[in-house]
């Protein structure tokens, strides 16, 4: 599958680069600095991967390199940046949707603020405490709702290097809701108390750079599972949650 990475020199996007590498697949980066991504992915990994280097904001580039590509992962910016992140995604996106030599899959980086919580009609992000950036995921995620696109959004929690765990866990997947148990009692809390009992509970969302790249590369398929949806992700363990 040819598949082409956006912020492929970031956390998640160098590790999609790798991994998607392993499995196979025919991988496009783009960069704005080839010299940083080759030193991150090693002389030998960099052979096989198709350098991009130009300006995400540029309609023309981006709609030539997402040519007879089959999917697209969006992993460029982060919400810190405002308006300027807004306005890559939304450009990307739109070349997605507009160049004719592109109808395959796109995921969008997001966070688990995104994610329903159980037993109320709540995000994390609309609540009190938040920080104010994260507003920009829900901006993110209301284009990709206005496109007709073949979708999907990534939202996890904290990401890490490597996993904390010493007992076997397994990645629990879920679409729209939190990955974590809630009790039902949860509805009867003010916005307030929900955001700080979600807080107490950020370290259930911690997960690895490494799984949630591979997460992605395992779902590119058109009209699959997780289209238009939102994804969360958390580690369990072989108890059956509540």
């Amino acid at each position: 599958m040819k598949i082409i990475v956006f912020g492929a020199t970031g956390n998640t996007g160098k590790r999609v680069l790798a991994h998607g590498i392993k499995m196979g697949h025919e991988m496009t980066a783009f960069v704005r600095n080839a010299e940083k991504l080759c030193d991150q992915l090693g002389d030998h990994s960099a052979k096989h991967v198709k350098i991009i280097v130009d300006d995400m904001m540029d309609p023309v580039s981006v709609g030539e390199a997402l040519a007879h590509q089959d999917a697209a992962i969006i992993a460029a910016g982060h919400a810190g940046q405002g308006e300027e992140f807004v306005r890559i995604v939304d450009n990307i996106i739109s070349q997605c949707e507009s160049e004719p030599r592109f109808s395959g899959r796109v995921w969008v980086m997001g966070g688990a603020g995104l994610l329903d919580i159980p037993h109320t009609d709540l995000i994390g992000n609309n609540l009190p405490g938040f920080p104010p950036e994260y507003i920009n995921h829900n901006r993110n995620f209301e284009r990709l709702q206005q496109s007709e696109l073949d979708w999907s959004m990534m939202c996890p929690g904290t990401m890490s290097e490597s996993r904390e765990h010493t007992d076997p866990v397994y990645l629990y997947v879920t679409t729209e809701t939190l990955p974590v148990p809630f009790q039902e009692t949860i509805k009867e809390y003010s916005e307030a108390e929900i955001a700080a009992h979600l807080f107490s509970r950020l370290q259930e969302l911690s997960v690895t750079y490494d799984d949630v790249a591979t997460c992605m590369l395992d779902h590119l398929e058109l009209e699959g599972a997780f289209k238009r949806k939102r994804v969360g992700l958390a580690y369990q363990n072989n108890m059956t949650m509540d």
